[in-house]
C-alpha cells in the first residue's frame, strides 16, 4: 500500500486556544480512515489544514509526499472534497454546478456523473436556490464521486441525506476502496464509520485519544454477555470482572472486559449453562463509553 496522507505531531493554535495538539495519523491507498469526534473536537480544523486552507502552527502534514501548505495547488489536482455544508450559486442549475466543479477539477468520468445523478435520484435541471440541504449535498457528492482522484476527503458528507441516499454513498465509498483509492471520512454517523472504515481515529479536544483498527480498539473495551442457566446465576455478583449485572430469574446480562473472559467462564463453571452469548461493543458504544470515562475524570 502507498502512503497517501501522513500527519505527524500536527498543532494548530488560534491565539491562545490550541485547536490541534500533536495530531498524528496516516492513510494508505485502498484504505478508509474514519475521523470521529464531537463538534469542536478538531475534525474540520484538521481537514482544513490538509486542504491547505489554514497553516499549521507546527508539525508535519503531507499528501502524496508533498507539503499540504506549500504545494496545495499541486495536491488539489488529485483530491476530491465534500464539506458538511455546501453553498451553491443560486441562479445556476444543479447540473450546471456539477459540470463546473468537474471542469475545475480536470479529470472526470461523464458516464459516472450521469449514473450518480440517477442513483442519487437528483434533478439537475432545477435552480440551486430551490434545493434542500440534502440536494445541495448531492451536488457536491456527485461532483466528487465522478472526479478521478487518488484521495477523497469527506467531512460529514451525508448530512441532510435520507437513509436510502446514505446507502448509495456507502456503496460508492466501497467502490472507491476496491479501486485502491484512499478515503478520509469524518462522520457523526458511527454505524457508517463502523461499516466502511479500516482504521478509526477518535479526536477529543484537539487530541487523538484512540487510533487503530476497530478490532485493535475493541480489545480495550467490554463485551456484552447474555447467559441462561438452570438456576439463578447470583454468584456473578461476586466476580470483580463483571460490570452492570442484571439478573432476571435464570437469565443474566452483564459486561466484562475482553481480557477477563476466562474469569467469566470460571465463575459460570458452578452453574449448568443453557445458553451463552457474547458480542463486542459497537463503535457507538465504544465512543460513548470512552467519553463517559473522560468526562468522569475531569
Amino acid at each position: 500500500m502507498v502512503n497517501i496522507v501522513e500527519v505527524k505531531a500536527l498543532q494548530k493554535n488560534f491565539g491562545k486556544f490550541q485547536a490541534l495538539k500533536n495530531v498524528t495519523f496516516e492513510l494508505h491507498s485502498g484504505e478508509v480512515l474514519g475521523y470521529v469526534g464531537p463538534n469542536g473536537a478538531g475534525k474540520s480544523t484538521t481537514i482544513r489544514t490538509l486542504l491547505g486552507l489554514i497553516k499549521a502552527t507546527s508539525g508535519q502534514a503531507e499528501i502524496f509526499g508533498k507539503d499540504v501548505w506549500k504545494e496545495a495547488i499541486e495536491i488539489h489536482k488529485n483530491i476530491a472534497y465534500v464539506p458538511g455544508d455546501v453553498y451553491l450559486w443560486p441562479n445556476l442549475t444543479g447540473g450546471e454546478i456539477i459540470d463546473l466543479f468537474l471542469e475545475m477539477h480536470g479529470e472526470f468520468d461523464s458516464e459516472k456523473r450521469d449514473e450518480l445523478i440517477k442513483k442519487f435520484e437528483f434533478d439537475p435541471k432545477k435552480k440551486a436556490r430551490s434545493y434542500s440541504k440534502g440536494n445541495r449535498q448531492k451536488v457536491a457528492l456527485i461532483a466528487a464521486l465522478a472526479s478521478k482522484a487518488d484521495l477523497y476527503i469527506f467531512d460529514e458528507p451525508t448530512s441532510g441525506l435520507d437513509p436510502l441516499m446514505e446507502a448509495v454513498f456507502q456503496e460508492e465509498v466501497e467502490r472507491l476502496k476496491k479501486e485502491g483509492k484512499a478515503i478520509l471520512l469524518s462522520s457523526h454517523i458511527l454505524s457508517e464509520v463502523e461499516r466502511l472504515c479500516d482504521k478509526i481515529a477518535i479526536i477529543r479536544a484537539g487530541e487523538i485519544v484512540e487510533y487503530g483498527t476497530l478490532e485493535e480498539m475493541r480489545h480495550l473495551t467490554r463485551y456484552e454477555f447474555k447467559v441462561e442457566t438452570t438456576t439463578p446465576p447470583l454468584g456473578l455478583q461476586m466476580v470483580e470482572a463483571v460490570h452492570d449485572l442484571k439478573v432476571n430469574g435464570n437469565k443474566a446480562v452483564f459486561q466484562a472486559d475482553s481480557d477477563k473472559i476466562q474469569d467469566i467462564l470460571q465463575a459460570l463453571s458452578d452453574y449448568t449453562v443453557v445458553k451463552l452469548d457474547s458480542t463486542p461493543q459497537t463503535l457507538e458504544e465504544l465512543f460513548m463509553h470512552h467519553y463517559a470515562q473522560e468526562n468522569a475524570s475531569r
